[in-house]
């Protein structure tokens, strides 16, 4: 993080700097309704939130170019979904969070550089269901003796998150195990604490009383304790219900339906419901007390339907009944020659036999007559109408016609119906003669293969002859495989199958096979149709952006994935609908090459490759451009910001730029800037003074800015091309902590601390806190009792010198980065001053010591500290001042060092760093021992 300080602002306009791309890093901060935050644990961190408050979770991220962010979630439920614009937000906002949304949340952050920064936090959701209270009866009866024992059993369960603790009370009584020798009170083991039953042996007359179960989660998130109340008296008994209905129901479809439900007792009055198998009630039902209404009724809604009563008394009572519609469908015949001869066709002198089937509801009502050229036709010797089995094939009846005569050549109709009436009949006729053949199959002359295109409407055909002509029953021969429609047959009454939008997975070979539906019952006929698809080549790249500067080479590769017929494919090459060059593959190759040995500007354009085959062509696009590369803005510099009037602010503007070295040397950036919520843009132009090299940071100030308001940026690269892809950013104002002072001031009020690091070489870490929310139960008599100002709600940092801290333990404080410019190229001669100052709280008899150091850039070893202090210094915050001269990029770092006891907390606050000498600095604390000399240890 780089931070041009004091007066430096104003003296630089623009400059490049070498800065090196750096990979992310991430933090997770939470705001919002939480109740609890268990910060950092070594196993895992906890977010608690209380059910319907809102969830707010940021993901802070450092590096460059800019990390993309993106949450994810796990151990929730696994129909929880984030929205669209959530999910690659820095902020993840859930409003009204659902339990079911608690889990582990994840944020990552990637830029290309070195692995993914992943952070994560597990959110625990807090809620209170209201209790439920169950009671469940036994009677004992003793035999030799005229009386019986009544145990009642009251069970109460609330889902809760933390597990909710139960208490009894009878009337106003508390109850507890041990206070009434008629009450036990107990924790079943399989229910590990999630229940709690109060078991009434032998009621007694003060047993019947109301009985309050309170459910409660010790107020966590500020959930208020539930209650629930149960009345039991010596008329408390399970539900019982009739149904005045009959079962099963048998209706027409259009019929309005009506069950109804009453209860014949229990106590308290049982509630009624009404369930059905299928998932859910009919959407037109109609639900009032204990009936239930379905007006028009139709086939779909048919089923099994329950009265459920309930008092949470015993178990549920429950009656149920059927409801059947009446319906007739699917009719269809078949015929069957004389079994005792091998021979398919129908001869005069033999038996054949004539089937009828159809679907009944109710099967039982199914009745079949027969008709031959339209009048009744009765079993006879001859002529013998059976029903088959309805284990073997239901609702099929079958006329068997013995020594079939001429007379009996003609059409026989076979009519079903059902017996409550009500039902249009299904007529089905089958002619018998001497034309009545059996079935062949064909494929027609040239139909097979059958070569199309993909997209194109194909008909496979098979010709079937023979009287009756049966259904045709499409497969696919050559695998185990779906038809189009998903089907793994389908029907065709006319031997075609029609197929829409043909793809190239549909090649392959085709089944037509005979049915015995609607024709002879004999072995199938069959024959087989090949399909043969055609498509284009299909081709990489689709589209590709080609980048490079004028006067060097440019290579294109198409190369062909898959296309048939693959065997005569051509290429085209052209720019602009000219064509450069054309010729066919070799049989040995799948791409073809085109190459620009040098770039100029006629050269610029889109060029397209086709390759072509008998189907189409695929096409390959390559824009070749000069565009430079966006710019990508560096967000990691804390603060970016200074004033110098009070109406104004100015903004330090950073950025690298993406791949420079990609097209012809940048000259120049187009920068334009407008207020938000206004239309107008102003612009500018930023020369660039010879080549950028990549990871190079290039700044530039923006100045008169009128506060508070934001700027939208733009930022556009200017080569010989012309202009190049812009970027875009938002500047923000956000007013210093105190707007007198131009200087790099930390008071640690905001979760990042000004960009403060652990340093991870120390012992352990600061720690931010406030008096407000500091556990001192067992330090007392160390750290402040408030932040510098005096605030018990402000933060500082302090080092927790608690067990398992030791003496000498370590904590290091490292600063971001502050820059020193040089002025001029050759480096700087007179290094410049700055004031480093801070607040410090040093109270406790075991109080250790605080030391100060300067780290410059590249440095590995240290004369030791600019400042140090040790031992108590009483309880007040007071101010330390030391001037430091750095003569390149440094940091500044605060080690606080335990001492031999616990109550040695050591606390700061107020940081900040300003140009010049200190001018006035404390007297009596910027040494207040003699200073350390000799040697000293490195803490890097």
């Amino acid at each position: 993080v780089v931070i041009i300080l004091g007066t430096l602002y104003l003296m630089l306009t623009h400059f490049v700097l070498f800065f090196s791309a750096a990979p992310p890093t991430v933090r997770i901060i939470h705001s919002g309704h939480a109740c609890n935050v268990e910060e950092e644990r070594h196993t895992e961190r906890v977010y608690t939130i209380r059910e319907g408050e809102t969830l707010e979770l940021t993901c802070l991220v450092t590096g460059h170019p800019r990390p993309q962010i993106r949450w994810t979630k796990t151990a929730g439920s696994v129909s929880d979904r984030f929205q669209d614009s959530s999910v690659f937000n820095e902020t993840l906002h859930i409003a009204k969070i659902l339990r079911t949304q608690g889990g582990r949340y994840y944020c990552k952050a990637e830029n290309g550089l070195g692995s993914p920064a992943i952070k994560s936090i597990r959110v625990d959701v807090y809620y209170l269901d209201d209790p439920v209270v169950t009671v469940h009866q036994s009677i004992g009866e003793a035999k030799e003796q005229f009386y019986y024992e009544r145990t009642v059993f009251l069970r109460c369960v609330a889902n809760s998150n933390p597990p909710v603790r139960y208490s009894w009370h009878r009337g106003r009584e508390v109850l507890t195990q041990g206070s009434d020798k008629g009450v036990e009170i107990y924790e079943p083991f399989f229910t590990q604490g999630e229940t709690k039953i109060l078991k009434l042996k032998n009621l007694r007359p003060q047993d019947y009383a109301n009985y309050s179960c309170i459910a409660s989660v010790r107020n966590v998130c500020g959930i208020p304790d539930r209650s629930v109340i149960f009345r039991l008296t010596n008329k408390t008994a399970s539900p019982s219900i009739k149904l005045l209905v009959e079962d099963p129901i048998v209706v027409n479809p259009g019929q309005t339906v009506s069950l109804v439900c009453i209860t014949t007792g229990g106590e308290p009055p049982p509630v009624l419901t009404w369930v059905s198998t299928n998932d859910s009630l009919p959407q037109r039902s109609v639900v009032k007390g204990g009936t239930l209404t379905l007006p028009a009724i139709t086939s779909d809604e048919a089923g099994v339907y329950s009265c459920v009563a309930s008092n949470n008394v015993g178990n549920p009572a429950k009656k149920s009944t059927t409801i059947v519609v009446r319906a007739l469908k699917k009719g269809r015949f078949w015929i069957t020659p004389d079994p005792y001869h091998n021979d398919d066709n129908i001869q005069i002198g033999r038996e054949v036999k004539i089937s009828c089937q159809v679907e009944a509801t109710p099967p039982e009502e199914l009745t079949f007559s027969w008709l031959k050229n339209g009048r009744a036709l009765r079993s006879s010797e001859r002529m013998v109408i059976t029903q088959t089995d309805p284990d073997i094939s239901p609702g099929t009846t079958n006329l068997d016609i013995i020594d079939l005569k001429f007379t009996d050549f003609g059409t026989y109709t076979c009519v079903a119906a059902l017996k409550g009436g009500g039902i249009p009949e299904i007529s089905i006729d089958v002619n018998i003669s001497s034309t009545t053949v059996p079935p062949s199959l064909t494929v027609p002359r040239g139909k097979s293969p059958l070569v199309a295109r993909e997209g194109d409407t194909v008909e496979l055909e098979c010709l079937v002859s023979g009287k009756p002509k049966p259904i045709i029953l499409w497969s696919r021969a050559d695998k185990e495989a779906p038809m189009p429609d998903g089907n793994m047959q389908m029907e065709s009454y006319d031997g075609v199958l029609r197929i829409i939008n043909v793809s190239r997975e549909m090649t392959g070979s085709y089944r037509c096979q005979t049915s015995q539906y609607n024709g002879f019952n004999v072995k199938p006929r069959e024959a087989v149709v090949e399909l043969i698809v055609q498509y284009p080549p299909t081709v990489e790249p689709v589209y590709t952006e080609k980048r490079q500067g004028l006067g060097r080479p440019v290579v294109m590769t198409c190369k062909v994935l898959r296309a048939h017929p693959s065997r005569v494919l051509r290429f085209e090459w052209l720019l602009s609908n000219r064509l450069l060059h054309a010729g066919a593959f070799d049989a040995q190759k799948d791409e073809t090459e085109y190459t620009i040995r040098s770039l100029n500007r006629d050269g610029w354009g889109e060029y397209t490759c086709n390759v072509i085959n008998e189907a189409g062509a695929g096409k390959c696009t390559f824009q070749v451009t000069g565009k430079a590369y966006p710019p990508e803005f560096y967000y990691d510099t804390y603060n970016p910001l200074w004033q110098n009037r009070p109406r104004v602010y100015g903004f330090k503007l950073q950025w690298t730029q993406m791949n420079p070295n990609a097209v012809d040397r940048i000259v120049a950036y187009r920068l334009g800037i407008r207020q938000m919520g206004l239309q107008r843009w102003w612009e500018q132009e930023i020369p660039v003074d010879g080549p950028i090299n990549k990871g190079e940071l290039m700044t530039h100030n923006l100045t008169e800015l009128i506060k508070p308001e934001s700027y939208e940026v733009r930022l556009t690269p200017i080569t010989r091309f012309g202009e190049g892809d812009s970027t875009i950013r938002i500047v923000t104002y956000s007013a210093p902590i105190n707007p007198h002072l131009r200087e790099f001031h930390c008071s640690f009020e905001e979760e990042p601390i000004c960009m403060f690091t652990q340093d991870k070489n120390d012992d352990f870490d600061w720690t931010r806190h406030s008096a407000a929310t500091r556990d001192t139960k067992y330090t007392p008599n160390t750290g402040p009792s408030g932040d510098r100002s005096g605030s018990k709600q402000g933060f500082y940092m302090y080092i927790e010198t608690s067990r398992p801290r030791k003496e000498g333990d370590q904590a290091r404080l490292v600063s971001p980065f502050f820059n020193v410019a040089p002025k001029n190229p050759y480096g700087i001669t007179n290094p410049p001053a700055y004031c480093f100052g801070f607040f410090y709280h040093m109270y406790g008899k075991h109080i250790g010591t605080l030391n100060a150091f300067l780290k410059q850039k590249g440095q590995t070893t240290s004369e030791g500290p600019v400042w140090s202090l040790s031992g108590n210094q009483g309880n007040h915050w007071k101010q330390a001042k030391v001037s430091i001269h750095p003569t390149s990029s440094f940091q500044v770092v605060l080690e606080g060092i335990r001492g031999p006891g616990i109550e040695g907390d050591i606390a700061i606050d107020d940081v900040t760093l300003e140009e010049g000498e200190c001018r006035d600095p404390p007297p009596s604390e910027l040494h207040p021992h003699p200073p350390i000399y000799g040697c000293y240890a490195s803490p890097w």
